[in-house]
């Protein structure tokens, strides 16, 4: 592996290209006619432009980023997070032509990609499950008779995608079909798959994830948890490690259970598996896998001291994982604030338009990844994430204190940013206290 294309933007796209510049790597860099004057394009050795603003004409042109590898020399391929990053198919293109696709295998993804065939696939390996159904559906009438065994209230689920799309908490039967209706319509619009899959829903839950990385050698391993439990409409705001919930025994036991998993699917690269802990029980449960880089990773690099995005190159290119299983965090906490061009003050409304300042906070414990600059321009066509803030401290009360400074710190204008609500967030009692549960900040915190 000498030349890899980087199919992706923002802060991904130019973290990945310093990474493989870490690693040895030439880069390319994959940009739609929008981003012609983002930075990754800048730090790249060349740059293709691979279609029109639209993502479904650039980004999500499995075929014309294949091309666009193709004739730059490229024999990689690195798909970030987000758009083809858990598209099997496209990793299946890609082994194909000979390009590798830096990610696991184009199986792996087929597998734990879909929320139903994850599932099985964690009860066959002896990983506790959310009570639910055994298969999707696309049929509401056929839903319905499995529904009642389930029991209310219940949560519907696109098999094919996450990010809350797709996703209804149905609190009784007489809302059933018409909740239902609406989550397959939804899956269908965003995935191109209308099938839809029911779970128990638990009120009070936080959201835990297990970083793991696996290689062609039989190497499996953890890096412990990240707590995302600050959430709005099931998108992640906040994420921290470790969580300040867990008991170590309860810690240990899911970072376990998550490697076991992908010692026996045989997974390689980095991938998270994802779990609910219900506040009012002490019980946790397999939900599903993300198989790719998260948006959080620096939380889990900030405690360890690791490049998670250099080591998925290292292991795509057939060496083995570069270091060895950590021990459990002790004392050390990171935390990751997503700035995104959003106005918290009116819903959450995306701001595109020119960033005329850009001011962020430096400083010991403090690090940003980002790729925006005064005069860039937010464009309207993608995700609305600016950059994320990453702090870490030696314990959770210095951390959210150098936090809190961090964001009075961090200027930015010409367009609105999430930066009002995380200066409110880390000021409310629950969220100091980590009694905040995934509905929180809906519920209660917004209200």
């Amino acid at each position: 592996m000498k030349r890899v294309l980087v199919a992706n933007r923002g802060e991904i796209a130019l973290r990945a290209v310093r990474a493989a510049r870490k690693v040895g790597l030439e880069t390319v860099a994959a940009c739609s006619e929008a981003d012609r004057n983002s930075p990754h394009v800048w730090a790249a050795d060349r740059s293709v432009c691979i279609g029109p603003p639209a993502a479904s004409l650039s980004y999500l042109n499995g075929a014309a980023l294949i091309e666009a590898a193709r004739g730059s020399g490229c024999d990689a391929i690195y798909p970030g997070y987000g758009f083809l990053s858990e598209k099997s198919a496209f990793a299946a293109s890609c082994r194909d032509e000979g390009i590798i696709f830096i990610g696991p295998s184009p199986e792996a993804i087929a597998t734990m990609g879909d929320k139903v065939e994850a599932r099985l696939a964690a009860e066959r390996n002896g990983v506790p499950v959310v009570p639910g159904s055994q298969k999707g559906f696309t049929d509401a009438q056929a839903a319905a008779a499995v529904a009642d065994s389930i029991g209310y209230p219940m949560l519907l689920k696109a098999s094919g995608g996450g990010g809350g799309r797709g996703m209804r908490v149905v609190r009784a039967k007489e809302e059933f079909a018409a909740q239902f209706t609406q989550a397959s319509q939804e899956a269908l619009a965003a995935f191109g798959n209308a099938e839809v899959y029911m779970e128990r829903f638990f009120e009070r839950v936080r959201h835990i994830e297990i970083q793991v990385f696996g290689d062609r050698h039989g190497n499996a391993i953890h890096l412990w948890e990240r707590d995302c439990s600050i959430q709005r409409r099931h998108q992640k705001l906040v994420e921290e490690a470790p969580s300040p919930v867990l008991d170590p025994a309860v810690r240990r036991e899911m970072a376990e259970a998550a490697t076991a998993l992908i010692r026996n699917i045989k997974y390689e690269g980095a991938g998270t598996i994802e779990f609910i802990y219900d506040m009012d029980s002490g019980r946790w449960f397999f939900i599903e896998m993300n198989t790719r880089i998260q948006v959080e990773h620096p939380v889990t690099e900030e405690i360890f001291g690791v490049d998670l995005v250099a080591e998925q190159m290292r292991v795509a290119a057939g060496e083995a994982i570069s270091f060895k299983q950590p021990p459990a965090p002790s004392g050390r906490t990171a935390i990751e604030f997503r700035i995104n061009a959003e106005d918290p003050a009116n819903n959450f409304r995306p701001s595109p338009g020119m960033v005329t300042e850009w001011s962020p906070p430096t400083g010991q414990g403090v690090r940003l990844d980002s790729h925006v600059y005064k005069s860039y321009v937010v464009p309207p066509y993608y995700d609305s994430l600016l950059g994320k803030l990453i702090i870490s401290g030696a314990n959770r009360k210095d951390m959210l204190a150098t936090a809190k400074s961090a964001i009075a710190r961090f200027k930015v204008a010409g367009v609105q940013t999430t930066l009002p609500f995380h200066a409110r967030l880390i000021g409310c009692a629950p969220f100091i206290d980590a009694t905040a549960h995934t509905r929180w900040v809906e519920q209660e915190m917004l209200a």
